[in-house]
């Protein structure tokens, strides 16, 4: 059986091909960065002309819906079956009557706070225990020990190329 190598990423030889190199990739950077800026520019606009196309038709919609909902409120009764069904079959669709989910929201939440734990409804009263990363990183050695609990640390090789920005003159 014959073993193939694969091909080593060739080692530039010296640090005028590494600065050469460094300011190809600084240039692939920026023209990707045209190229995707390119693409949303023309995203953006076909956005634009498809919503403004489907405008008509999203009022018609909404001009329509309204004395549907007026119809079928005054005539519910009768399209529910008495309140036994909640969705009605007409010849060219159906309307229905629909629960959303119960939605808690809360204002001024400390007030809540309080006034839940005054009222004794500690229970609804939610307090989430978690480690404290931070406090961990600034006393490494005090949880040196701890089984399940690591603090690891590698290190990156990062190419930045240098770039300028153009400056915005006001005419």
């Amino acid at each position: 059986m014959r073993r193939l190598k694969s091909e080593a990423d060739p080692a530039l030889q010296d640090q005028e091909s590494v600065i050469q190199a460094i300011a190809a990739i600084g240039q692939h950077q920026r023209e990707r960065t045209r190229i995707e800026a390119d693409m949303n520019d023309q995203l953006a606009a076909i956005r634009q002309r498809f919503e403004a196309e489907a405008a008509p038709h999203l009022a018609a919609i909404q001009a329509l819906q309204r004395p549907i909902q007026i119809w079928c409120e005054a005539n519910r009764d009768a399209l529910t079956d008495g309140g036994r069904i909640k969705t009605a079959r007409l010849a060219s669709g159906e309307v229905g009557w629909r629960m959303t989910p119960p939605r808690v929201t809360v204002r001024d939440l400390a007030n809540v706070l309080s006034d839940l734990r005054r009222a004794g409804l500690n229970h609804m009263v939610r307090v989430k225990e978690e480690v404290n990363k931070e406090a961990i990183l600034l006393e490494p050695e005090a949880v040196a020990g701890i089984k399940g609990l690591s603090i690891s640390q590698r290190e990156e090789f990062i190419v930045r190329p240098f770039e300028t920005e153009l400056e915005e003159v006001s005419t």
